[in-house]
């Protein structure tokens, strides 16, 4: 068994660069098998550079050709599959010189998708974090931050557009049908930042005035069949601009912007300066096309890689241990951006609730488990393994607590300050919380530990009401994830809830490890409702009866709390293997037929604690258990309120045009949470309503919505409606993946054979390929990190095509195979016999000779937790 770990790089090792760049000249002659770089690099001295050393320049799966200093052949070089040193350098480096260097790489052969590669016969570029090094040989770290002036050259008839960073310049014809682009951006940036793109594409484009009065052109670039589909990704880019201008006095910077949609992508976009390259997912849109959700998380990465044009571009990170730095506050910038959309407060709570339901299920995990770092992390072995939750998702909740602590006004001059005194910088974590306390006058010295520590510090809540005195106590005592950790600073929002309902909302602000405040005047005992908006990303051990709870659930004016009660008295009886008793069920029931409460939160009210976050709340996992309790519960609530559901699906009803906005996509989520339901109840009755929902449906999110119920209950319609869908939609990737997702997701069916026989089966169909990553996402992870129930077998049948698939993958996308193997990273976690297979299927992976550094690094961790 291999498990010994590639080479670790250390955040306090860290060396400002021996060299620098200046002015960075490309010259790209585009061909599939053969795509010939020429660089030309203004080298300076940098400020750790000593006599007479050498320049070490990385570079990964490139053909050398040649090399040039101050325009004379240089022969004194070293070359390794992974560098080029050069020796005897010009007056031994101590002053500007020209390094000239002619390498050639094959973007046909590039299945990684890092670096420049193939996708329908246009090219595409992805850099961050170490592709460059796949195009040429390059100081690829991102405190070089050079100026670039870049020519693309290319057959016109393969390639009539031909795009770069930055300004257009210039445009040739060339000989033998070639032609050419010079493109030059004028801001310095550093090799993660560089994009081409090069094919047969077509544009929507709009021309808009910002508030200077200056003209900025906007184009998002697509393959020509999918133009029709680029509208609302327009018009978020259009609304993201602005809102930034007037959240942040942020304008966009360059003559123009560009997106361009690519169907093979790693990720879901990158903002590259002035061309973003989004996965497709993410900007093609029409109502027969694209749900609810779809439509909403085009906005949401739409605006976050606009937003990182000046968090992330304009200032970058020193070195990629400080990735939260650009990621994020980029984060927790798109998610005020999306609650600002929604119109309203309650939109906006609503907002608050998904983002901090997706932290809990998928990143409180990952700070539990043997991949567990902080946001900025110490030390990495591969550095595409951190492209994680915790950087991105609490990260944006570290940021949110600056918000919280020193206002909306207080952070923003804290923004102010940080663009004041960074801009075209690489700098730090550290420099941006400087600029916070320093706008702000404020000691943050101890909020630096959000920074350094991994884990979901534990806050105890214990309360005293002295009736005679009227007086009520709140004690707080923090415990750090792990013994020795140093002590946070938490700020928690909190406010009593009381008969008098005199008693506003106070900011607590916990920095020792138990601390007491003392409310006088209290005339009964109040209800505590704590952590408000969830101001601070921990666990709260708080013993609330089940009554406060009900209140709470009931009438909390904060909509988090609100929702989070409900989900406290569900996730108590379902661990107990309780069905909602009468209390309950009355409450949900005043929710569902409460005429002021916003759809959308009635939605998520209803929507029981996922089975993943479930797990987080047991010692040993066991997770057929807690399937077969969870569903018992939901089949409870659903016939329980049949009357209500039934009725709902009337009154949700949306006829006439569609409209994405977020009154409409509420009526339609709590529609078909009610569909859902009613099958849950029984879906003999309901499910020709749901087949007729599905054949009469003018919008994608209303027919996914009702294929998915008939799915997920087994219905017996369901395989003629997955059939009719494959052929409706068999020309839209986008669509055929939802096709396969859904099937691959489908919970255990007493009556159906395992969904395991199903996702083999699908997996061999013509249109799977595992060279795209929307596909294996698709269908592989759809099955092994989405759908726990299936995936979850006790005879590990789930856990040997676990394995499996680690291993086809791993040799064609090194940076998917490392995603999917985190599917096992908890196996400590779970109950026997659960957790010897999951060895089993972990030790078979990493006995495999030739796995790549990011899925090595990830079972490594696994088996040595």
């Amino acid at each position: 068994m291999k498990t010994d770990l590639p080479q670790s790089f250390r955040r306090l090792e860290y060396l400002p660069p021996n060299y620098t760049f200046g002015q960075v000249e490309l010259d790209i002659a585009l061909d599939p098998a053969r795509t010939i770089v020429k660089s030309h690099i203004e080298v300076l001295p940098g400020v750790n550079h000593e006599q007479d050393m050498p320049l070490v320049l990385q570079g990964h799966e490139l053909e050398f050709v040649s090399l040039r200093i101050n325009g004379q052949a240089h022969r004194q070089f070293e070359l390794t599959p992974e560098t080029l040193t050069i020796h005897a350098l010009p007056e031994g480096g101590k002053k500007a010189f020209i390094v000239e260097i002619i390498c050639v790489c094959i973007p046909e052969k590039n299945t990684s998708l890092m670096g420049l590669y193939v996708s329908n016969g246009n090219f595409f570029t992805q850099c961050e974090a170490e592709g460059f090094r796949k195009i040429t040989y390059f100081l690829d770290r991102p405190d070089v931050m050079a100026r670039y002036r870049v020519t693309l050259r290319a057959r016109e008839s393969e390639c009539p557009v031909l795009l770069s960073n930055g300004n257009l310049i210039a445009t040739e014809k060339l000989p033998n049908g070639w032609h050419s682009a010079v493109w030059e951006d004028p801001f310095p940036k550093p090799s993660y930042l560089f994009a081409l793109v090069a094919g047969k594409l077509e544009c929507i484009e709009e021309t808009i005035t910002t508030t200077s009065g200056a003209k900025k052109l906007l184009q998002i670039w697509v393959e020509p069949h999918d133009l029709p589909k680029t509208r609302h990704a327009m018009n978020s880019l259009i609304a993201s601009i602005h809102w930034d201008e007037k959240r942040y006095g942020l304008e966009l910077d360059l003559e123009r912007f560009m997106i361009v949609a690519v169907s093979d992508f790693n990720m879901g976009a990158m903002e590259n300066k002035g061309l973003n390259i989004f996965n497709t997912k993410f900007v093609l849109a029409q109502p027969e096309t694209a749900t609810d959700a779809d439509f909403a998380n085009i906005e949401s990465v739409v605006a976050h890689e606009y937003f990182h044009n000046w968090t992330g571009n304009r200032v970058t990170c020193q070195d990629w241990f400080q990735l939260s730095l650009k990621e994020g506050l980029t984060v927790f910038r798109d998610q005020e951006f999306s609650a600002d959309q929604m119109g309203s407060e309650s939109g906006r709570a609503v907002r608050r609730i998904e983002d901090v339901r997706l932290l809990r299920q998928l990143q409180f995990p990952e700070d539990a488990g043997p991949m567990a770092h902080p946001i900025r992390p110490d030390e990495y072995q591969e550095i595409n393994n951190f492209y994680t939750v915790t950087v991105y998702e609490k990260g944006a909740e570290v940021v949110r607590m600056y918000q919280t602590l020193l206002g909306v006004e207080g952070f923003r001059k804290g923004m102010d300050l940080y663009f004041k005194r960074h801009d075209g910088q690489a700098v730090t974590c550290d420099d941006f919380l400087a600029a916070m306390a320093d706008a702000n006058g404020r000691d943050l010295t101890q909020f630096k530990n959000w920074y350094s520590q991994a884990g979901t510090p534990r806050v105890k809540v214990e309360e005293t009401y002295d009736a005679k005195r009227k007086e009520y106590q709140v004690t707080l005592t923090q415990s750090p994830a792990k013994p020795g950790d140093q002590l946070f600073h938490i700020p928690l929002r909190m406010r009593l809830l009381t008969a008098q309902n005199d008693q506003a909302e106070t900011l607590l602000e916990l920095t020792q490890e138990r601390q007491t405040w003392t409310f006088s005047g209290i005339a009964s005992r109040p209800v505590l409702s704590m952590n408000r908006n969830f101001s601070a990303p921990i666990n709260l051990d708080f013993d609330q009866t089940e009554d406060d709870l009900l209140t709470l659930f009931s009438s909390d004016d904060d909509a988090f709390n609100r929702w989070e009660a409900g989900q406290k008295l569900a996730m108590q009886m379902i661990l107990e293997n309780r069905l909602p008793d009468e209390a309950l069920i009355k409450a949900y029931r005043n929710l569902l037929t409460d005429p002021d409460l916003d759809p959308s939160f009635k939605e998520l009210a209803l929507t029981l604690p996922a089975e993943t976050y479930l797990y987080e709340q047991c010692k040993s996992v066991d997770p057929q258990k807690i399937y077969a309790a969870r569903r018992a519960f939901r089949h409870a609530i659903a016939s329980e309120l049949g009357i209500e559901w039934a009725a709902l699906y009337q009154q949700m009803q949306a006829p006439g045009e569609f409209s994405p906005d977020a009154a409409s996509a509420g009526k339609r989520a709590l529609k078909n949470l009610a569909l859902s339901m009613l099958l849950e109840a029984d879906p003999a009755i309901w499910a020709p309503m749901a087949v007729n929902q599905y054949q009469n449906a003018n919008n994608m999110t209303d027919r996914y919505a009702a294929l998915a119920g008939l799915v997920i209950h087994g219905s017996k319609s369901a395989n003629a409606c997955l059939e009719d869908f494959h052929q409706r939609f068999a020309d839209e990737a986008l669509v055929v993946d939802k096709w396969f997702a859904l099937q691959s997701s489908r919970p255990p069916v007493a009556h159906m054979e395992p969904t395991l026989n199903e996702v083999k089966r699908l997996r061999e169909h013509p249109a799977f390929k595992m060279n795209n990553p929307n596909r294996v996402r698709s269908v592989i992870h759809a099955f092994c990190l989405n759908n726990p129930a299936s995936f979850h077998q006790a005879d590990g049948s789930g856990y040997a095509f676990w394995a499996e698939s680690v291993l086809a993958l791993d040799p064609i996308n090194p940076q998917v195979a490392a995603r999917l193997a985190r599917g096992l990273d908890r196996w400590r976690h779970f109950a026997q016999p659960y957790q010897g297979h999951m060895l089993s299927a972990l030790k078979q992976v990493a006995a495999c000779e030739t796995l790549s550094a990011d899925v090595k690094e990830v079972v490594s961790k696994a088996l040595a937790s």
